[in-house]
């Protein structure tokens, strides 16, 4: 058995036989992702190979390819360091989307994270005979022990099924696809969501002649970014390590009512339950406001009710009224994609997402894990990743002193050839 293509500075830790099967001596990780990377380096720290397949080409490829041109961190840089490698000393503290794709990009080179890159995972399968993970791509069979799902939450956008979008004639478009407002200079646009994108598109929109109308379906809680100079999040975090949370989230509406004034009186209604709690139990993240509120008060940006049917040339809304638009941008977030290749397992909802709550989420069974599903952002992903790459390592050492560092812990070669050979 040979190395692959593309992985001859691996080739101690895959090997492949002639019927494209790859057995990984290490964990296989679907996706390069923060998530991916941040468990890859964890994972060198405890000096375990993996491998992370990447259905793309370049790593972090929702920051790449599905972010708007003015996109920031809508928190501070701290809290969106992962593991054993923080961002420059001379980045700012909110830095761009193009400073944290470069800081992504450095930390992949720093811990000589090399992923197999246009992967797609079409179907991965616990193997009950082998004891092992099959992983299928377009071009390989990958085989593991373990399997390390990366994708996120954010993996594929949410369409809407909005009555009669089918008909209207202009330019229908998500967020994931946005750039900038440029392109839609002087338009009609109707912006169909009000979570952190709906709102930074419409402040987009505004720097281009346009008077967005946004549509705002549920409550929302929109909190300042900062409060007295500090991060709102940041002065969050500290509370509740003192603090009861009913009570955390109490003083930050009281903060941010003082800051903001009432949002119901702009058409922006403020859920019964508080921003933290509502966070942790339902994963919806609040609001932090970078100016859209603002240009809301004054008329520039509008606020809609929600939609009742697009027509050919416009929207008719819940309210009776109806407007012509020119363009629909659905700032409508994202999913995930888990249910659509990962095979045989209970572990996941319907909806893709771990049935056990943070900090539990992380492990499943027979060698399973997932990264960045908490609903926590980088935060979350970095304790994933940590928690994960100690697991491992210890089931590796402990399988490395059983072999007398021979470390060929796979099943007799030949029985896992006869077994993919098809």
């Amino acid at each position: 058995m040979g190395s692959y293509k593309g992985e001859e500075q691996h080739h101690h830790h895959h090997h492949r036989n002639e019927s494209n099967c790859v057995l990984v001596h290490g964990p296989i990780i679907v996706g390069a992702g923060p998530s991916g990377l941040a468990t890859s380096a964890c994972l060198k720290q405890q000096s375990v190979p993996s491998l992370i397949l990447e259905k793309s080409d370049c790593i972090a490829s929702l920051w790449q390819h599905r972010t708007y041109d003015r996109l920031k961190l809508h928190l501070p840089k701290q809290f969106c360091e992962l593991p054993l490698l923080g961002f420059p000393h001379n980045f700012p503290k909110y830095p761009t989307k193009h400073q944290f794709i470069s800081y992504m990009e450095t930390y992949a080179s720093h811990f000589s994270i090399k992923p197999r890159f246009n992967q797609a995972v079409i179907k991965a399968e616990f193997d009950h005979v082998l004891g092992f993970w099959r992983v299928k791509t377009q071009d390989f069979e990958y085989i593991s022990r373990w399997l390390i799902v990366a994708t996120g939450e954010n993996a594929e956008p949410v369409i809407p099924d909005i009555p009669g979008i089918d008909r209207f004639k202009g330019r229908v478009v998500h967020t994931s696809l946005y750039k900038s407002g440029s392109v839609f200079k002087n338009q009609r646009v109707l912006v169909i969501g009000c979570g952190n994108s709906g709102m930074e598109v419409c402040l987009d929109l505004c720097r281009f002649n346009v008077i967005p109308q946004m549509v705002v379906r549920n409550t929302v809680h929109v909190l300042p970014r900062e409060m007295f100079g500090f991060s709102t999040f940041g002065i969050a975090m500290a509370l509740v390590k003192w603090f009861p949370l009913k009570l955390v989230d109490k003083l930050l509406l009281l903060l941010a009512k003082f800051t903001l004034g009432n949002t119901d009186q702009i058409g922006l209604r403020r859920p019964k339950t508080g921003p933290i709690e509502l966070k942790n139990v339902t994963g919806k993240t609040p609001v932090l406001d970078v100016g859209a509120l603002s240009q809301i008060k004054s008329g520039k940006i509008k606020v809609m009710e929600g939609v009742k049917e697009i027509t050919r040339n416009g929207a008719k809304f819940v309210d009776g009224q109806e407007k012509e638009i020119d363009s629909i941008i659905l700032a409508t977030g994202y999913k995930s994609n888990v249910p659509t290749w990962l095979k045989g397992c209970e572990f996941f909802t319907k909806d893709g997402m771990p049935k056990s709550p943070f900090p539990n989420g992380w492990k499943a069974e027979k060698g399973l894990y997932t990264v960045g599903f908490t609903g926590r952002g980088l935060l979350g992903t970095a304790s994933d990743a940590v928690n994960i790459a100690k697991d491992i390592g210890e089931q590796w050492r402990t399988i490395k002193e059983c072999n007398d560092s021979n470390f060929n812990y796979l099943p007799q070669r030949n029985v896992v050839q006869n077994k993919v050979k098809k």
